[in-house]
């Protein structure tokens, strides 16, 4: 009984850290003065304001742009990356994961440094297209990672089942292998996603004049001090992703019942 409480208590300590800082920035977002160590009143005019913001809509929408659209390429990459090296033998898979495994392990500021002279070596000009192949770059093996467990857990007799009823490898790969490994992709990709956008270092280094995420502009702010506008911001974001995670959860528990 006294080592069940223990462990309760130590489970809300973890939470209570982790969340804590959260509902506080929440709470100060509804904050009418602007200073963060006292409480003016309740308030919406920060959410109002946020929309009004050029500077932090701009860094919204690249933000938001790079996230989807490297989230999307490199969990496609990925996946097709995973099958190959699942299909692999053992000495050419050990090869390549250990390549996977060292940007996951690798600094930032080194991967972000490395792409900076890159792009200037082969004369890219920094910019949208830099930061979207960086952010391309350091979220396949995070897919890769991903996918392959599902992969593992596969039952190889689907694949040679459907070839022998007369399913073309294409259409096997589409409706057999996909269907079971989906699990992974989405967790390949959401994981890419939530990374993109928590990114500062990479982006830092690869972005150009007029092309700059969040992480970057609050940075910038940090200086002269962050708008309040911010705590809006970061409050519809936890939010949304926090409806997005138990929607997913909800349709997997869902179909999981179901079979």
């Amino acid at each position: 009984m006294v080592g069940r409480s223990i462990k309760r208590f130590y489970s809300f300590s973890i939470y209570l850290f982790l969340y804590a800082p959260i509902l506080i920035l929440i709470v100060f977002s509804f904050n009418d003065s602007r200073s963060r160590g006292s409480w003016g009143g309740f308030t919406l005019k920060w959410y109002k304001a946020l929309f009004s913001d050029s500077q932090i809509m701009s860094a919204l929408y690249y933000t938001v742009a790079i996230a989807v659209a490297s989230s999307i390429i490199a969990t496609i990459i990925g996946t097709a990356a995973a099958i190959g090296i699942y299909q692999m033998k053992r000495k050419q898979k050990s090869v390549i994961m250990n390549l996977t495994y060292i940007p996951v392990l690798n600094a930032d500021i080194v991967t972000g440094i490395s792409l900076m002279i890159l792009f200037i070596f082969i004369r890219l000009q920094l910019g949208f297209l830099t930061l979207l192949i960086a952010h391309v770059t350091f979220n396949i093996p995070y897919v890769i990672l991903s996918v392959l467990p599902k992969l593992k857990q596969l039952d190889n007799n689907l694949y040679e089942a459907a070839l022998d009823l007369g399913a073309t490898p294409s259409y096997a790969l589409w409706k057999v292998i996909i269907p079971e490994i989906m699990p992974g992709i989405i967790t390949g990709g959401l994981l890419a996603f939530t990374l993109s956008i928590d990114d500062f270092v990479i982006s830092f280094f690869t972005t150009g004049s007029g092309v700059s995420n969040l992480s970057i502009t609050i940075y910038s702010m940090a200086r002269r001090g962050i708008k309040p506008q911010i705590n809006a911001l970061s409050t519809i974001m936890f939010i949304t992703v926090l409806a997005l995670l138990l929607i997913i959860n909800f349709r997997t528990n869902r179909k999981e019942n179901a079979i």
